[in-house]
Parts: structure tokens; C-alpha cells; sequence
């Protein structure tokens, strides 16, 4: 799918009607004006660029962008077409895209949370964490008191089965976007939230996972320590297994390293033995793996972004 194509499906959600004047949404400018075709600079000063695809997979993305392309003009003004097509372009490697993508979908319908959710998201892959931060809080505002609803999965996991909500994702990408903003405090309110919504033992296991290391790093180590106690190794996990993994090793089981698991996976498990090795004062095995993680190169990994944000917290960059 070429990038005309798809700017050209991208320009039909642009004639938008205007937000309402009573219901004021974040300030959508990124912060950083960067060269064509780097998607962000890492907080650590690192020139970042769409990670190529194998074969196969670039093939399944183009086909399913292709999809959401003639989804959109069928339907410019639909938003589950406009959010459609901003997800598809994000697996693609393009997030600037996506982000403007999810800014057009927003002037359609500035009251759907999903919208908000999608770039907020995106907005952590870019490093642009105060961008994420209002976009997620808008989010949590818009659906609060209101249903929840099951997110369908993009890249479905191998029972087909979608893992996690509207809701428990806004408040698990808001814990997030704190947590590498150093607000161990707030990320913890935000994933005890998202642990209240999750609709699954996957989800669940995801913020209990994040909402542990914020817990230790706000000094609230009895509560981490309660945490831990309601996971068993027998789970039925269909895809957070490392996550699963690492809760269980906090809790003192051994934990083998698989040189052999995937990029994500090893940057998911890298930044966590680093992060309980930071919080139990061993910060030189905490940066030893942390580094492991950088080297790795999958940079938009939740792992690898972590392991980013805490190296330049332990290496301030001069002006």
C-alpha cells in the first residue's frame, strides 16, 4: 500500500464537523518536529525508524491496510473505519501517521474515548509522554461511569479470544505513561484502576505486573508484597506469559532467560529483572540488563521504552 493511497483515504476524514465548545480535548501537537521517515527520538537521544518486517508479515499488514483504506472511503466519516485505519498504519511501523490519523478521527467525534485511547497510546511509542498522558485522562473522563466495552484485537492471539476492554486499556496506557514519566504514585492509582476493570486473567496479570514495580518504586512494599500473593503459577494466560512469568519469580520462584523468545519477550523480561533488581538495590545488574534491552532494538516495546526511560533517569543527557 503506498503512502499516496493511503494519505488520500486518510484526507476523506479530514472535513470534519467541529468538537463541542463545552467539551475541551488535548492539545494534539507533538512535541518534537522530526525528518521524514524517524518516527521518534528516544529519551536517550537515539534517532528512531520503523523496525522492517519479515516478508510475510509486511505482506498480511499491506493486505489488512488495505482493508481499512477501502473501509474509509466506503465510509469517511465512520469512526470504527477511521480507528481501523489508524491501528493498521501503527502496525506498520508508522505512528506519526497513525497519530494523525487518530487527530482526524477525534475532529469527527471528539466524544469517543477510543479515539483518545488509540493516540495516547501511540503517543508513548513517540515518546511523547505529556501528549499521552492528557489524551488518557481525557479517555478515563469520557467513560467514566459508563459500560465498559470488549476491545477487539488487531493482532489476535492464538485462541482468537480479545483479552482486555476500552477501559482497563486506557487506564493500563495511562499507568504506563506515567510510570516512564517517574510517577510511580500516580501509575499506581491508574493500574489499581485498570486491575478493577480488567475482564480477563491476561489483563489482570498485565497491571498486577506494572502495578507492582510502580508500588515498589513508591515505597509501598507491603502492598506489592499482598500483590504477589494472589498469583499461582497454574493461570490461564493466553498471551501475557512473561508478565506471568516475571510475578512469579518476584515472588521467588527461579526464572530461566530463553535466548530463543522473541524480541518482545526478551525486552519484557530484560526490563523487569532490571527493574526488581533496581528496586532490591542492585542497580548495577538493574542497568546491566536494561542495557540488554536498548541493544535489542525493539524500541516501540513497552519493555525496551521502560528500559529507556530509567537508563536517562540514571544518565541525565546534558543540555
Amino acid at each position: 500500500m503506498s503512502r499516496t493511497a493511503l494519505a488520500a483515504a486518510a484526507a476523506l476524514v479530514a472535513c470534519a464537523a467541529p468538537p463541542r465548545a463545552d467539551t475541551p480535548a488535548p492539545v494534539s501537537a507533538p512535541a518534537h518536529r522530526l525528518p521524514v521517515a524517524v518516527e521518534a527520538v528516544s529519551f536517550l537521544g537515539d534517532t528512531l525508524r520503523a523496525i522492517p518486517l519479515d516478508g510475510a508479515t509486511r505482506v498480511a499488514y499491506d493486505a489488512q491496510l488495505a482493508d481499512a483504506v477501502r473501509a474509509v472511503g466506503a465510509a469517511p466519516h465512520d469512526p470504527d473505519a477511521i480507528i481501523w485505519l489508524g491501528r493498521r498504519t501503527a502496525y506498520l511501523g508508522r505512528y506519526r501517521e497513525a497519530i494523525a490519523i487518530f487527530t482526524r478521527g477525534i475532529a469527527e467525534a471528539p466524544l469517543d474515548a477510543r479515539f483518545y485511547r488509540h493516540r495516547g497510546h501511540r503517543y508513548i511509542t513517540v515518546r511523547e509522554l505529556d501528549l499521552a498522558i492528557a489524551d488518557l485522562e481525557y479517555a478515563a473522563e469520557l467513560t467514566a461511569g459508563q459500560r465498559d466495552e470488549v476491545e477487539p484485537d488487531g493482532l489476535p492471539n492464538a485462541r482468537g479470544i480479545p483479552t482486555s476492554s476500552l477501559q482497563s486499556n486506557i487506564w493500563y496506557h495511562l499507568g504506563l505513561a506515567r510510570y516512564l514519566r517517574g510517577d510511580f504514585a500516580g501509575a499506581a492509582s491508574a493500574w489499581s484502576a485498570g486491575l478493577r476493570l480488567a475482564p480477563t486473567v491476561d489483563m489482570a496479570v498485565a497491571a498486577t505486573y506494572w502495578l507492582v514495580l510502580a508500588q515498589r518504586r513508591a515505597g509501598r512494599t507491603a502492598e506489592a508484597r499482598a500483590l504477589l500473593e494472589t498469583i499461582r503459577p497454574q493461570m490461564d494466560i493466553v498471551e501475557n506469559v512473561t508478565y506471568h512469568r516475571l510475578l512469579l519469580h518476584f515472588a521467588g520462584a527461579p526464572l530461566a532467560v530463553d535466548d530463543s523468545a522473541s524480541t518482545l519477550d526478551r525486552a519484557t523480561l530484560g526490563y523487569g529483572l532490571g527493574a526488581w533488581a533496581l528496586v532490591n538495590g542492585d542497580t548495577l545488574a538493574a542497568r546491566t540488563s536494561w542495557a540488554r534491552v536498548r541493544a535489542g532494538g525493539n524500541w516501540p516495546a513497552f519493555g525496551h521504552i521502560a528500559a529507556e526511560a530509567d537508563l536517562a533517569r540514571l544518565n541525565p543527557r546534558r543540555p
